[in-house]
């Protein structure tokens, strides 16, 4: 059985920020039509249970408030077709709509090049998103990586399938490179932000050289570079 994971579930906050007065996010006019006019979305659960598919990709949990789920079809090594449904806020919806143009839009893209596909990509055509709710756009970007996984799995290319792996920077603290790259998309840009959010470092300074080249590698992967 499909999960329910439907744009309803859009709270009455969310539309309030991208309504044309809000002076809280400034979001653009693109960010606003594909908020409120969503591209390849599943608008129910039959629909999307009757979907033939390639490939399947599901990020994040309905108990942390974001959740993600993308289908796609292959064909001649591109993607034609591309539909979704989410838990998620504006930014969320309008980046994953903007994704799903790009991804199988001109007969659609090569799927190598889909799974190169980064947030700042998306966030360029929407014509930028503010920083605090850049990390939104990463929700879609990761669940097309997973649902094209799932596709080289599926088609027998499992020499092409690039798995996410977590690594400990602070055996100390406990914390990842994974927990670094979140607190970057969530505005943290320089050590003492970081460090504020994560405590990584804070009792083990030999790994300070590591988080922040990490730093400096997720601020040019997601923001571009300086």
């Amino acid at each position: 059985m499909t999960e329910t994971i439907k744009i309803e579930s859009t709270t009455a906050d969310n539309s309030a920020d991208v309504t044309a007065g809000s002076k809280s996010w400034f979001y653009t006019d693109v960010v606003k039509d594909h908020f409120f006019n969503p591209r390849n979305l599943f608008k129910t659960n039959e629909e999307a249970e009757g979907y033939q598919y390639d490939g399947m990709g599901m990020v994040g949990s309905p108990a942390c408030g974001d959740m993600m789920k993308i289908w796609i079809k292959v064909g001649d090594g591109r993607i034609k077709d591309c539909k979704w449904q989410t838990f998620g806020c504006a930014s969320a919806i309008a980046s994953t709509s903007m994704m799903s143009v790009m991804i199988s839009e001109n007969e659609g893209m090569k799927v190598e090049d889909a799974m190169k596909l980064k947030p700042m990509d998306i966030v360029k055509r929407l014509g930028d998103l503010p920083t605090r709710k850049f990390h939104c756009s990463v929700l879609g970007d990761k669940a097309l990586r997973a649902a094209i996984n799932d596709h080289y799995e599926k088609s027998g290319q499992n020499d092409k399938v690039e798995k996410e792996k977590v690594r400990v920077v602070d055996h100390i603290a406990k914390v990842t490179d994974h927990d670094i790259e979140e607190a970057v998309l969530e505005g943290a840009v320089t050590l003492e932000a970081v460090q504020r959010k994560t405590k990584v470092g804070i009792g083990n300074k030999s790994c300070l050289p590591e988080v922040e080249q990490l730093i400096r590698f997720y601020k040019e992967k997601y923001y571009g570079a300086d």
